[in-house]
């Protein structure tokens, strides 16, 4: 730790770089590090003014990270970060996003609310799906309509629940879209996901299926189908 601190002012953006991902706690294909939030943050608190994205970058990484383990800590550290404006705000605004995508992920309303989304907003939404049977190896097509009475800034992911052996599912989330309802006026995004067979990390199994549209957080919308040999 006392050498960390000396790296994190060095001229190669590497050695800067290692300081937060060395410490990551939950590095990728790496033993987990053993240091707590309080350990790291300061160091993070140095590097997120860094004008390299390589190690701007790192530092969202960390921050996701830490989003499993203490949210909170990370979004207070965000708001703080912004309040000492020592970032630019087009890349903290990046960092933000990048260091919040598993909360965003999961709904949460506090990175929703960082992010400048309500959690709240009254926006109604429909699936319209192209077919209802989809043989493995084609595409999911379908079409998301949103509507909301005011202009409503919206965060749209969705997340296929996969049938899998034994009765099981499983579900993912995916990103869709960053938009704005206009007030009165329909939105529509549309989608063609290809459902790839003989995947090594993910096998599809044949079986019922489903799309679960969520806005800023929030599940509006569910449509179902069949996945076919």
């Amino acid at each position: 730790m006392a050498e960390l601190a000396p790296w994190a002012r060095d001229g190669n953006y590497h050695v800067r770089r290692l300081v937060s991902e060395g410490t990551r706690p939950r590095l990728p294909c790496a033993q987990n590090v053993g240091l707590s939030p309080e350990q790291t943050l300061p160091l993070l608190g140095f590097l997120h003014a860094d004008t390299a994205r390589f190690v701007t970058r790192s530092v969202a990484n960390h921050l996701n990270d830490l989003s499993k383990i203490v949210p909170d800590q990370v979004l207070a550290r965000l708001a703080r970060w912004q309040a000492e404006g020592r970032q630019t705000p087009k890349e903290l605004d990046w960092m933000s996003r990048h260091a919040l995508r598993t909360l965003v992920k999961q709904g949460h309303a506090g990175a929703m609310a960082a992010l400048g989304y309500c959690a709240d907003a009254e926006v109604t939404a429909r699936i319209a799906l192209k077919e209802r049977q989809v043989p493995i190896g084609a595409a999911l097509l379908f079409d998301v309509i949103l509507e909301a009475e005011q202009d409503t800034p919206v965060l749209v992911d969705y997340r296929i629940g996969f049938a899998r052996p034994l009765g099981k599912t499983a579900e993912k989330v995916f990103k869709l879209k960053i938009a704005e309802v206009c007030g009165g006026k329909s939105l529509k995004l549309s989608k063609s996901h290809k459902l790839k067979g003989g995947a090594s990390t993910f096998t599809l199994h044949s079986g019922a299926h489903s799309v679960t549209v969520q806005v800023n957080g929030r599940d509006v919308a569910h449509a179902a189908f069949d996945l076919t040999d």
